[in-house]
């Protein structure tokens, strides 16, 4: 069986045995055991399966794991610091109630995350714009995008 390339994975160089026509989400989860990023619907149509490639968004039912050759790959493991202190996004998504049943909640994390690194004061309509690959079936968004406006506001405050 031939491996996977070297890919960093929340910061370190992973390398297993999988076969080329893996998933880069069952790689993550069935072989490096990081079941935050979840399996919803296989076609890339909910985003629970969102993580970052390089700092972009991506559904990683829709990649190969041999694509992520010599990328950085975070997942929502990977967001908080050492010791666990949760990522902005993270505790804004706590504070807002920003998630019900918490399926889609690692995909709206990360697509927030990706967002927020490239545009750290969006309006609501981007960020309404940035989450529309990702569907939630609980909460009715209004809770997440106070979140991720939080959020912002959190790492604008971080960042001064």
């Amino acid at each position: 069986m031939p491996e996977s390339p070297d890919t960093t994975v929340n910061g370190r160089a992973q390398t297993r045995p999988s076969s080329p026509s893996t998933l880069l989400v069952h790689w993550l989860r069935d072989e490096l055991g990081l079941t935050g990023t979840h399996v919803g619907c296989d076609t890339a149509q909910c985003g629970a399966c969102t993580v970052l490639v390089d700092g972009q968004a991506v559904k990683s039912c829709s990649v190969l794991a041999v694509q992520a050759a010599g990328r950085s790959v975070t997942t929502v493991e990977g967001l908080a610091a050492p010791g666990g202190v949760l990522h902005a996004v993270q505790d804004a998504f706590i504070a807002c109630h920003g998630l019900q049943c918490g399926f889609c909640t690692p995909g709206m994390v990360m697509s927030a995350t990706a967002l927020l690194a490239e545009n750290p004061a969006p309006t609501e309509a981007e960020i309404v714009h940035a989450l529309e690959g990702n569907l939630c079936r609980c909460t009715g968004y209004v809770n997440i995008v106070a979140a991720v406006q939080q959020a912002a506001r959190t790492l604008q405050q971080e960042a001064a």
